[in-house]
C-alpha cells in the first residue's frame, strides 16, 4: 500500500504513520478483518467507490473525523482507567473502552481500505484525550462519569448528523455504512446512559464541566474535519 505523494511534509508524516500501524494491524492476520467485513456480494465493504471528486471528499471527511473522535475516546477510557483501575468503575469503563476499540479498529479498516490519511492533529488528540480522562478521573468516579456523559453525547450528535447527511444524499447507496454509524452511534449512547446511571450529575460543578469538554469535543470535530 503506497502513500499519496502530493501530501506536505507534515502530512506526509502523519499518513506513513498512519499506514504502519495498518500494516501492523494486517499482519496479526485476518481475524481481526473478518469482524468488519460485509456478508454482500458487492465489490466493496461498507462504503461504496466514489463517484466523483466531491464524493470522495465526503467520505474521507467522514472517515477522518469518525477515526480521529474513536482514537480520541479509546485515549479518553485509556486515561481513566489509569487512575480507576482499582476501583469498582473499572469494570464499566473496560466495559466501554472494550467497545470504543471495536470502533476504532473499524474505522483504521475503513481508512486503509479507502486510502484515507488521518488527521494531521492525531498526535495532539493522543495527549489530549489521555490528559482529559486522566484528569477526569483524579476528580473522582463521578466526574469520570461527567467526562463520559459529555463525550458520548457528543459523538452520539455528530453521527446523528452523518447519518441525516448520508440519508439526505442516498439511503440506499449508503446503507451499509448507514447502518455501521447507527450501531456505533447506539453503543455511544448506551456508554452515556452508564455515565448518568453512574451518578455523573453528582460531580462537582457538573453542568460547567460538561459543556466545557462538549465546546472542547466540537472543536476537535471542527478541526479533524477539515486538517
Amino acid at each position: 500500500m503506497g502513500l499519496p505523494t502530493n501530501l506536505p511534509r507534515i502530512e506526509q508524516f502523519v499518513a506513513s504513520r498512519f499506514f504502519c500501524i495498518c500494516s501492523h494491524y494486517y499482519g496479526r492476520g485476518s481475524r481481526q478483518r473478518q469482524q468488519v467485513q460485509h456478508t454482500s456480494l458487492r465489490a466493496y465493504n461498507v462504503v461504496p467507490p466514489a463517484r466523483d471528486s466531491t464524493e470522495k471528499a465526503m467520505m474521507d471527511r467522514m472517515l477522518r473525523v469518525d477515526h480521529a473522535g474513536e482514537y480520541g475516546a479509546n485515549r479518553i477510557y485509556a486515561g481513566q482507567m489509569a487512575v480507576l483501575r482499582r476501583t469498582s468503575t473499572a469494570a464499566l469503563i473496560e466495559h466501554m473502552w472494550d467497545q470504543e476499540k471495536q470502533h476504532l479498529k473499524t474505522f483504521i479498516e475503513l481508512m486503509a481500505e479507502n486510502r484515507v490519511r488521518p488527521t494531521i492533529l492525531m498526535p495532539f488528540w493522543n495527549v489530549a484525550g489521555f490528559a482529559l480522562g486522566a484528569g477526569s478521573a483524579l476528580l473522582g468516579k463521578e466526574a469520570a462519569m461527567a467526562c463520559t456523559v459529555a463525550i458520548e453525547e457528543t459523538i452520539s450528535e455528530h453521527y446523528n448528523s452523518q447519518i441525516r447527511e448520508l440519508m439526505e444524499e442516498d439511503p440506499e447507496r449508503y446503507k451499509d455504512l448507514l447502518e455501521l454509524i447507527k450501531t456505533f452511534r447506539d453503543e455511544e449512547m448506551e456508554h452515556h446512559d452508564i455515565g448518568l446511571e453512574q451518578d455523573a450529575e453528582m460531580a462537582p460543578v457538573f453542568w460547567l464541566l460538561k459543556n466545557t469538554i462538549q465546546a472542547g469535543c466540537k472543536a476537535a470535530i471542527f478541526l479533524s474535519e477539515r486538517f
